[in-house]
């Protein structure tokens, strides 16, 4: 019988609400003061990642009650609830930032089980730092219901007070987190007084929100309307502003729609999407993290869509949105000039977009496309006729080195600083090279390698802003170049390497290298060799000694070692949709 709007016969939540035997479970319901309506309507979960961990979080749960409104007046009755995440900002720089890749699958395999657990139809997610973006779309792709994301929006770029005694290149312009960590390698370097970086660590991030440069939250919350899981221009105002509101109502309305019309995840996550996505990450010079979650997602959706699929579209994709840290500009200026829309528009003239893929809002990216009357402004999106440069500002790279591949960033980067030759520096973890950099123990021209820090062997996989951080504050940024099987941050500048596959845990070329190793790159190639033939490196293979042991012998952080696959193909840790012998709205 219906009972509202919605036929609820096949909708995941009749085992808890419908018929004589689920007078227990309503009892529960009208426990929590819902009425006989609310409980017959469709069920939708409202995830969000608030918490008092940092900034990013801290709106969501202000704008996760406008989703409410936005589901309620669309006859649906929204169920809240709440996800971890762990802040690269705070988890920078020590041990904690082990725990923020892992936090990505925790994320989704936690919204998974409450979604399942409570047998909910749809969702609303909202996320705001790095890796919670991927991890709550993973999950939407994973369980494959009707779903809506929502970016919790950028924080405001700060500024030194008038006056205020800051060294001159910090003085008159935004600044954001970025520029807290470089300016500790200016304070180490003699250039910049503590008193000084007191005053900018009081300034740089003025609101609530994600870090406002193209880092990893702004490049993912741009894929999640490239990827058209998220509505038309709502990744792009920041945190504070109270269009954000607006943006979330409309995502509760939008996800009731989606239920009408029985759209899911993966029939707007197609491999087509990806591809877009992936565009849109190249000609904004984002992250080089997206080089993982895309796979990851994908993975979800059952699509073999791995770092070579990445890079080979980051090939041939101009660079044209100047956005920090290569860039002078941040997300606010991006959103001011049209958002994410305004650059799909530009990558549509060069038939570089699929036009059919579909969107949250029942509408196709091209039928949207079609409404967007704003042009590239050609101060923080040029036309694409005239780009920054003519590839992407993220390259994939190649060799003896990196078999299953490596990536870097060159957004901002001058083509001469984009080969490099020089001898290995190798350090078996990131806190011994960044040791090595406060105490200037290194040389112009060393390349550090940086390994036993991949996604097993790590464990976890860390980021390393604050050792190429401090390097460019010392002013060596372009002066040395730096390998890793760990990852960089998005705000990570100057010729660092991330995701070298296999990594050293795995045996890979990276574990076998020495002390003077001659070691070139060439992002204009794609290439990434050392002086080494294979019967050489084949020799060392044979008296490798094995992985280096760490001191995560139990908990999360082990069970995620044993669980992690390679890096190229996202480091996931379950075997995806391919595996599937369910579908979950289906059960």
């Amino acid at each position: 019988m219906l009972k509202g709007k919605f036929d609820k016969s096949k909708l995941p939540s009749r085992h808890v609400t419908e018929g004589p035997a689920r007078a227990p479970h309503r009892s529960y319901y009208y426990a929590m003061g819902m009425t006989e309506e609310e409980i017959h309507q469709p069920l939708v979960g409202v995830a969000t990642c608030w918490n008092e961990a940092a900034p990013c979080n801290i709106a969501l749960n202000r704008q996760a009650q406008s989703v409410k409104m936005g589901v309620k007046a669309a006859s649906g009755t929204p169920r809240e609830f709440t996800t971890i995440t762990v802040t690269d900002g705070i988890a920078m720089g020590h041990e904690g930032m082990r725990s923020s890749l892992a936090s990505r699958e925790a994320i989704a395999d936690t919204v998974e089980l409450t979604m399942r657990g409570h047998c909910y139809d749809a969702i609303v997610g909202l996320a705001g730092c790095d890796k919670s973006l991927p991890g709550m779309m993973m999950a939407m792709i994973r369980l494959n219901v009707p779903s809506v994301f929502l970016y919790g929006g950028s924080i405001l770029p700060g500024r030194a007070p008038v006056g205020a005694k800051v060294p001159v290149e910090y003085a008159n312009r935004d600044l954001t987190v970025q520029d807290m960590f470089e300016a500790v390698g200016h304070q180490q370097n003699g250039t910049m007084t503590e008193a000084e970086l007191d005053v900018l660590e009081r300034v740089a991030c003025p609101s609530a929100g994600a870090c406002g440069g193209q880092f990893t939250a702004n490049t993912m919350a741009c894929v999640s309307e490239a990827i058209g899981l998220a509505l038309p221009n709502s990744a792009g105002a920041p945190a504070p502003y109270e269009s954000r509101d607006q943006y979330a109502e409309a995502s509760g309305a939008a996800v009731m729609q989606l239920i009408e019309k029985n759209i899911r995840a993966r029939d707007i996550c197609t491999r087509e999407a990806f591809e877009n996505a992936a565009r849109v990450v190249a000609c904004t010079g984002g992250s080089t993290n997206a080089g993982l979650h895309l796979p990851a997602m994908a993975h979800e959706a059952g699509i073999d869509f791995y770092l070579d699929d990445v890079c080979e579209i980051f090939r041939d994709t101009p660079y044209f949105v100047d956005l920090k840290p290569g860039g002078q500009y941040v997300a606010k200026d991006m959103y001011e000039a049209g958002g994410t829309y305004v650059v799909m528009k530009e990558l549509r003239k060069a038939g570089l977009i699929n036009e059919d893929c579909m969107t949250a809002t029942g509408y196709s990216i091209g039928e949207e496309l079609d409404k967007i009357s704003l042009e590239a402004d050609g101060r923080v999106i040029y036309p694409i006729e005239t780009p920054i440069t003519k590839t992407g500002g993220v390259v994939g790279l190649k060799g003896n080195v990196a078999p299953e591949g490596a990536i870097v960033k060159v957004a901002g980067m001058e083509a001469q600083h984009q080969i490099f030759t020089g001898p290995a520096r190798v350090f078996e973890c990131e806190q011994d090279a960044f040791e090595a950099v406060q105490n200037r123990t290194y040389e112009e021209g060393d390349v550090f390698v940086i390994r036993n820090e991949g996604p097993s062997g790590g464990p976890g996989m860390r980021e390393m802003l604050a050792t190429t951080a401090a390097l460019s504050g010392q002013g060596m940024g372009k002066k040395v170049a730096l390998i890793t099987d760990g990852r960089f941050s998005g705000a990570t500048r100057g010729f660092c390497i991330g995701h070298v596959g296999p990594e050293a845990a795995h045996g890979g070329p990276i574990a076998l290298l020495k002390d003077g190793d001659v070691i070139t790159i060439n992002a204009i190639e794609g290439t990434i060799n050392v002086d080494l033939t294979d019967e050489e490196l084949a020799e060392r293979k044979a008296n490798w000694s094995g992985p280096r042991e760490n001191i995560y012998a139990s908990g999360a952080l082990w069970k995620y070692a044993q669980l992690v696959g390679e890096t190229y193909k996202g480091a996931v840790t379950h075997p995806g949709a391919k595996a599937e012998r369910h579908e979950y709205w289906d059960l």
